[in-house]
């Protein structure tokens, strides 16, 4: 992948070279994370590549062609999949769920007290769950890791939470219609499974699986030729190792790659969380993304899924139920599958408003400016990504490189 002057796209050749010197340093060199594949680009071209750190635990060094879990990275893609097929009349975002997913007419919210699947005490909703709340994770359905309701339990009991092994589509939603929602659609924000839903509603839509969907009209135009539901065997030396933080500061490993279920292709397809990706792959739908949407989704479209749509034009810290509601959150409000900046100062960090971003769990990142037609994607494998502030570092130091501002 060639990479641009800096200077000629607005950077500080010498203050672009102490990001990767702060990863090695900081993260990387003293064990805190595995390994960091870092991109950064501006109108679309690469002005920075850093790579660094051991792939596997064998020592195997990190390859700019590594292959990452990107897990919640995969629910833009499957936000944008469904909003191609809005843009073809196939679908509304006022549409009832219920319109493509019969299976969830009924469903009852939960009114606190003990109990269990089937028997959770429920109360009727005051409104339809509709497309909308699937995107914008105000739904009513959670996720298993919330750790706060006995709802929460009972998607863990299920493995509800994306997970490979699930028997198929229609096995996800029939167990998903046995619990309540946790809320009344439309009232709260719950990070949850409702881009899986969401994935669900694409494959029934189409009449194809949501992995076809996607390589036909996200990754075969942009040439995403990594990016998938598993690894295939040709490609299995490229997949990275996976670790999970501990307290004493050394990961753990959680996942071999060369036994990885990654390996295999999943009986459930997650559109919130299943992907493999590389950088590249993954810089070429962010410029695509910095370039408004095109080829695509039209500007128009992707101007509607980064406006803020939680109510009011409330952040996450008020909205959200859970997690995203600490205080790193504030001034983020949430859109169409993205998370938003609505108010940089409150972020307490160098930042645009409108800036959309969002990461998985295993600590991959990216963020989009179109301000600024900035785009930087970061890939690592350790769990969860909430055991550093990796993030918000990367943020102030790449803002703080640039020479030129378009705002």
């Amino acid at each position: 992948m060639p990479i641009a002057d800096p200077a000629a796209h607005g950077f500080d050749p010498a203050r672009l070279a102490r990001i990767g010197a702060f990863l090695e340093e900081r993260y990387v060199a003293p064990g805190l994370i595995p390994h960091a594949d870092l991109l950064i680009a501006r109108e679309g071209q690469p002005v920075l590549r850093f790579t660094t750190g051991k792939a596997r635990a064998d020592g195997t060094p990190l390859g700019q062609d590594a292959l990452f879990r990107i897990a919640s990275m995969t629910k833009p893609l499957t936000s944008l999949a469904f909003m191609i097929l809005l843009e073809e009349g196939k679908v509304a975002l006022d549409d009832p769920v219920t319109k493509v997913i019969p299976e969830f007419a009924g469903l009852g919210i939960y009114n606190g007290g003990g109990g269990d699947a089937p028997f959770f005490p429920t109360r009727a909703a005051t409104s339809p769950m509709r497309m909308v709340d699937l995107l914008t994770h105000m739904s009513g359905l959670t996720y298993g890791i919330q750790n706060r309701t006995n709802v929460d339990a009972a998607y863990r009991k299920g493995r509800l939470d994306g997970h490979a092994s699930l028997p198929g589509n229609d096995h996800f939603i029939a167990e998903l219609a046995k619990l309540p929602l946790e809320f009344d659609p439309g009232t709260g924000w719950n990070y949850s499974v409702s881009t899986d839903v969401l994935g669900v509603v694409v494959a029934r839509l189409s009449g194809m699986s949501l992995g076809e969907f996607l390589g036909q009209r996200i990754f075969g135009p942009l040439g995403m030729t990594d990016t998938g539901f598993h690894c295939p065997p040709e490609k299995a030396h490229r997949l990275t190792d996976s670790w999970a933080w501990t307290p004493l500061g050394a990961p753990t490993l959680i996942d071999h790659a060369e036994s990885s279920n990654t390996l295999r292709a999943p009986r459930f397809e997650s559109g919130g969380g299943g992907l493999l990706s590389t950088t590249a792959d993954y810089h070429r739908f962010c410029a695509a993304l910095a370039n408004g949407g095109v080829p695509l989704i039209s500007p128009k479209t992707l101007a509607l899924m980064t406006a803020n749509h939680l109510p009011g034009g409330a952040d996450l810290t008020t909205l959200s139920r859970a997690l995203f509601s600490e205080s790193g959150n504030a001034g983020v409000g949430f859109g169409l599958g993205f998370g938003v900046v609505v108010d940089p100062a409150r972020t307490l960090i160098p930042g645009t408003k409108g800036e959309f971003h969002w990461g998985g769990i295993h600590s991959t990142a990216f963020f989009v400016d179109p301000v600024e037609r900035l785009h930087v994607i970061f890939m690592t494998q350790l769990f969860p990504s909430s055991a550093y502030p990796i993030r918000r570092q990367l943020k102030t130091l790449v803002y703080s490189a640039m020479t030129h501002s378009n705002a």
